[in-house]
Parts: C-alpha cells; sequence; structure tokens
C-alpha cells in the first residue's frame, strides 16, 4: 500500500519493515580524473631597439626575477633571439605577456613577448 508519507528508519533494536522499491534511487559511483591545466610558457623575442636596461627591469617587475636572474635571461633573449621568462597556466601566462607589451608600449619600445604550449 503506497503511503505519501516519508518512511522513517525503524527504531534502534526494532526489525525493519521491507521495503517495496518506490522511491528508492540508484546512483552508481563515477570516478572522474582531473587533471592538471595546460602549461604555457611566456616567451620574450630580440629586438634590435629595446635597451637591455629596459628588459632586465620587466624580467624583475613582472616575473619576479632577482637581478642576476633577469640578466641571464636578457643575455640569452639577446644571444639566442628568445627567452623564457617563466611557465604558467593559460590564464597567468596571457595576462603577464598583455602586462609586458603594455608595458613596452608606454615606454616606446618594440618589445615582443609571447605565450606558447610549454
Amino acid at each position: 500500500m503506497p503511503s505519501d508519507t516519508p518512511r522513517l528508519p525503524p527504531p534502534p533494536g526494532q526489525p525493519s519493515l521491507p521495503d517495496d522499491g518506490e522511491g528508492t534511487v540508484v546512483v552508481e559511483r563515477q570516478s572522474s580524473k582531473v587533471e592538471p591545466p595546460r602549461l604555457y610558457q611566456v616567451v620574450m623575442l630580440n629586438d634590435d631597439f629595446t635597451p637591455m636596461e629596459f628588459v632586465v627591469m620587466v624580467l624583475q617587475q613582472f616575473f619576479h626575477r632577482d637581478l642576476e636572474t633577469a640578466t641571464q635571461i636578457m643575455l640569452k633573449i639577446h644571444h639566442e633571439g628568445r627567452g623564457v621568462c617563466g611557465v604558467y597556466t593559460k590564464d597567468v601566462a596571457a595576462t603577464k605577456v598583455e602586462m609586458v607589451l603594455a608595458a613596452a608600449r608606454r615606454a616606446g619600445h618594440p618589445l615582443q613577448c609571447i605565450m606558447e604550449a610549454a
């Protein structure tokens, strides 16, 4: 005999009544794999006009590099044509690229900065 009232569990020590199956929902547990986000490297490209001091300042300000590390990255950019400034998630990398490009434009430098999959 169906009832619209919810069935409460029996008090301790009393046998439970058989369940007629109405209102019972079975949910299968699904295991979900959460993968870490893809990483992107922020890369500065060499040009013949942007001062080395400006590149070092950008590396210190936006990528939190100490003077020695910033200088090493700047020299790599100068000699090899490009250098990795840092590796970040997609949104962070895109923001860093925009910040570097905006700072370069404000200072009147043609510095180029891109992001690519790490």
